[in-house]
């Protein structure tokens, strides 16, 4: 079955950046989605970025020009590259997959995906 760990979160000051990395196993079809949504206290799930299985990109509005998703299918790892951090980008961040969907339609679909991991956390002081 699918597994999913993060890795990478941490505290930062405000402006600061920092890289989540994923590494993924157990994908039973060579086409599938991945991506990252958070979750902060308070507040409904909230997809983030997404690639798709052909290596589209979507991201957030709120994360638009700050944050880069990328995959190195070769070491089965999901990237999120996260610079000018806000105190508001404090949350939880999950690793998520899907082999199901023929598509993404939306960055939202990522909080529902199949597959997600035990998150990382990441503090924007």
């Amino acid at each position: 079955h699918v597994q999913l760990v993060e890795s990478g979160g941490g505290s930062v000051q405000a402006g600061g950046s920092l890289r989540l990395s994923c590494a993924a196993s157990g994908f039973t079809s060579p086409r599938y989605h991945m991506g990252w949504f958070r979750l902060a206290p308070g507040k409904e799930r909230e997809g983030v970025a997404v690639i798709d299985s052909d290596g589209r990109e979507r991201y957030a509005d709120s994360v638009k020009g700050r944050f880069t998703i990328s995959k190195d299918s070769a070491k089965s790892t999901l990237y999120l590259q996260m610079n000018s951090l806000r105190p508001e980008d404090t949350a939880m961040y999950y690793c998520a997959a899907d082999e199901r969907l023929p598509t993404v339609g939306s960055v939202s679909w990522v909080s529902v995906f199949d597959h997600y991991g035990q998150g990382t956390q990441v503090t924007v002081s």
